[in-house]
């Protein structure tokens, strides 16, 4: 009679041993989604409406817009925003809650952040702004290509690490401008380190 106890007693160990041993697996995989993110507090999670985009943050090149998008994302500024203007194969660009292109957050101008240590290849973020050098505010703009013409001229101030197939899904706009009709928005756009 206590062989049957013994093997149920036998098969409930491995049961829990076999769940304490699977469990280390599942904290493993957090941490290297976690490591794979790099520094959450400079990373941007962009939702959109096909998926997640992650951009990294580029404090050592643009401290000011960087501290600028963390203080929007924060105060869920982003969210609904449409992407306004949207040229295929150069850019999409978004962050202005009018959608006229030209609204911004309220919080005055940053000055330019130039720099020649990063080009705007696919995938790059940069600070839309006027003519002005220093107009930069709530406006930014994902490049879809390289534009070597942007270079050192506009600030980068992050670069997307993973989900750019669903930047490529953003709709596009129609003549030279490429203002969109019916634009898509960001669901949201959050700092990693604020997401739980």
């Amino acid at each position: 009679m206590t062989f049957p106890v013994m093997r149920s007693e036998t098969m409930r160990r491995r049961t829990m041993m076999a769940a304490f041993l699977a469990t280390p697996c599942v904290v493993m995989s957090s941490m290297s989604e976690a490591q794979a993110a790099g520094d959450l507090e400079n990373t941007v999670y962009l939702d959109l409406k096909d998926g997640r985009v992650v951009i990294e943050l580029l404090p050592e090149l643009a401290p000011k817009h960087v501290a600028r998008v963390k203080e929007l994302c924060r105060k869920g500024f982003y969210d609904g925003t449409p992407f306004h203007r949207v040229i295929d194969g150069f850019m999409a660009q978004g962050g202005d809650p009018t959608g006229s292109g030209t609204g911004g957050s309220g919080l005055g101008n940053v000055p330019g952040e130039f720099t020649t240590k990063r080009r705007f290849l696919r995938g790059a973020v940069g600070a839309a702004r006027t003519n002005d050098p220093n107009s930069a505010d709530s406006q930014f703009f994902i490049m879809f290509a390289p534009a070597p013409s942007l270079d050192g001229q506009y600030t980068i101030w992050g670069q997307v690490v993973s989900g750019m197939e669903f930047v490529d899904k953003i709709k596009r706009g129609s003549g030279g401008s490429g203002m969109v009709s019916g634009p898509d928005r960001i669901v949201h756009m959050r700092v990693a380190a604020d997401v739980h």
